[in-house]
């Protein structure tokens, strides 16, 4: 049996030549009169590139997928890009960067970093879409340029909440669930705690104590030593991939008689290959469907790595999320340009506030947006780790 560790440095070593190529195709340079120039940051090298490598794939493999077929009304997007390592000083100085070349939206990546800019892309009228799914990010007052292509953190947290109290109470449990909230050492990890999670907790009669998973640890013993002391029953990751596996391993090695629980950027096929069979029987909140789940909405991403000698089962559900987060501000796009209308920012912004009931083909749930909400989605489905394939265990669920 391999080590989690070995694991990850086959995954991180495949990861390290995407980044390559990746950087290598990024960045400015003339384009054509009739291009869209669309830029993004993703993290490649930094402390989330365990998802972050599959995330940035999808979103350049849409846009060279999306010009085989023509591009947009006849127009092709040019994509620019780079790594910034999930450093905030770093994404804001690509962002002015990226703008000041005519870049009419923008892809974002983690929380700390999109919060930071969201009154900049407010002033300069930059529609953007994040891989954070930081709830406040959603509110189209507060946020009038983000918009949340996936559930939020909090109704995440939310509908993962409830679910364990319904749980608790069929298995003939006593009293309140008790529940193990550990997260990311950073406002992505904290962002469903402090953004409703906890007073929603308080609410429904569910105990939860927060723990900090440090970033680089590796081992959480101490931790889970403390949760086995407090009697928890559930434990709730919202953390990436390679830390939840590890401590999956800690959790296991321990004995530890509890469910466990993965929100959206650990419930993936990663999480099998670094944490194997202690990954077995974990409960993964997802908004988009693993590229195994056969649906329309994943059959284009599945032709498309295959005509690149790809193998899609290898690729984690971030792949499905980067492709269709980009495919949503294509649709914003598409429509300004059906409507005759001069392509900026604000007028991509008020097109991708028509959209309703967005259908991704079952790939997540439909999307809509309007001008206060920018909040796309509300459910999800939970599915089971089982035998290396995540299988579906309910019907989409909608957050309170």
């Amino acid at each position: 049996m391999r080590s989690s560790r070995s694991a990850f440095t086959a995954v991180a070593a495949g990861g390290l030549a995407t980044a390559l190529v990746l950087a290598a195709c990024g960045g400015s340079g003339g384009r054509a009169e009739n291009e869209i120039l669309v830029a993004a940051i993703f993290d490649l090298t930094g402390p989330t590139a365990d998802v972050g490598l599959d995330y940035a794939d999808a979103v350049r493999g849409h846009v060279e997928w999306l010009n085989g077929r023509g591009g947009i009304e006849g127009r092709p997007i040019r994509l620019i890009y780079q790594d910034y390592g999930y450093q905030v000083d770093r994404a804001e100085q690509l962002y002015t960067q990226f703008v000041q070349e005519g870049a009419l939206i923008f892809m974002g990546w983690g929380t700390g970093d999109t919060e930071a800019l969201r009154l900049r892309i407010t002033e300069d009228r930059v529609p953007f879409a994040s891989a954070s799914l930081s709830h406040v990010l959603g509110d189209g007052h507060e946020s009038p340029y983000n918009f949340l292509v996936a559930t939020s953190y909090s109704d995440q947290f939310r509908i993962v909440l409830r679910w364990i109290a319904e749980d608790h109470r069929a298995n003939g449990g006593a009293g309140n669930a008790q529940v193990a909230f550990m997260h990311n050492a950073s406002p992505f990890g904290l962002s469903p705690w402090v953004q409703g999670g906890e007073a929603y907790a308080r609410e429904i009669g569910v105990d939860v104590n927060a723990y900090e998973m440090p970033r680089g640890a590796t081992d959480y013993t101490a931790e889970f030593s403390r949760i086995g002391q407090s009697g928890a029953k559930y434990v709730v990751f919202q953390n990436t991939s390679a830390p939840a596996a590890v401590a999956l391993r800690n959790a296991r090695g321990l004995g530890l008689d509890a469910t466990f629980v993965c929100l959206n950027w650990c419930a993936n096929a990663l999480l099998w290959r670094l944490a194997e069979e202690a990954a077995e029987g974990v409960v993964g909140a997802i908004p988009w469907a693993p590229l195994t789940d056969d649906v329309p909405g994943v059959r284009d991403i599945r032709g498309y790595l295959e005509s690149r000698g790809e193998d899609y089962s290898e690729k984690t559900n971030a792949y499905t999320q980067g492709w269709w987060t980009m495919g949503v501000f294509v649709e914003g796009i598409r429509r300004v340009l059906e409507a005759e209308q001069e392509l900026t920012g604000e007028n991509i912004k008020h097109a991708l506030e028509t959209v309703a009931g967005f259908d991704s083909g079952g790939a997540g749930p439909p999307l809509t947006f309007t001008s206060s909400d920018h909040r796309g989605s509300k459910g999800l489905r939970l599915f089971r780790a089982e035998n290396g394939v995540w299988a579906p265990m309910t019907e989409v669920l909608v957050a309170p």
